[in-house]
């Protein structure tokens, strides 16, 4: 499927799609182009239902804070391989 944009930038999504993937999509960057992906309505329950019961038991918080302790760590290891490097 081909869609332009309007004047304003704007993608205008057929019908059939919304119904099928909803309103709400990630836009994501990639080196050769840009992709769309649909966001559930209830987050959690998309996760949940991609890796079956492996956070059936953990809630929304533990998932958010499990989420940025791994942010700040990758950060904190990026920081440290460049102080390393000659700061670069």
């Amino acid at each position: 499927m081909s869609k332009s944009t309007d004047e304003r930038g704007r993608i205008y999504l057929p019908k059939d799609i919304r119904e099928r993937f909803g309103d709400q999509y990630r836009i994501v960057e990639l080196p050769s182009h840009v992709a769309l992906f649909p966001v559930d309505e209830e987050p959690l329950d998309g996760l949940r239902a991609a890796v079956g019961d492996a956070f059936a038991e953990t809630g929304a918080d533990e998932l958010k804070q499990r989420a940025r302790e791994g942010i700040s760590r990758e950060v904190n290891e990026e920081r440290s391989g460049q102080s390393k490097d000659g700061g670069e």
